[in-house]
């Protein structure tokens, strides 16, 4: 995962973290595939949210 020192991107990347964690838990695949394009547009990578540690 890319460290990034710009909290405004901090802030997108766990606001897409526990949207996607909501998702999964919900087995939303149209809500997941909505974050997915939305991190595109956002040029954030989907490993940047999506990695479960």
């Amino acid at each position: 995962m890319a460290s990034s020192n710009d909290p405004q991107r901090e802030t997108l990347i766990a606001s897409l973290r526990q949207r996607y964690a909501q998702a999964v838990r919900d087995d939303d695949a149209e809500t997941k595939q909505a974050l997915f394009k939305e991190a595109v547009y956002l040029g954030i990578q989907p490993q940047e949210f999506t990695a479960m540690s």
